[in-house]
């Protein structure tokens, strides 16, 4: 999956993943057009997940 594609899924399921990770919040899951890794970089601060990982979750959501 290209990151554009990431990006769009990750738009539908990121009250999901909210919900299942307590501590990430709305700011958490904004991204600026081309800031789609920074975002994940907050992401896996909050759920001590690796970046790859993370991606690999949203793919399989």
């Amino acid at each position: 999956m290209n990151s554009t594609e990431l990006e769009g899924k990750w738009n539908q399921i990121k009250g999901d993943f909210k919900q299942k990770y307590g501590k990430v919040t709305d700011d958490d899951t904004k991204f600026a057009d081309g800031k789609f890794d920074e975002m994940l970089g907050r992401l896996q601060e909050k759920t001590g997940k690796a970046k790859e990982d993370l991606k690999n979750e949203i793919e399989k959501w």
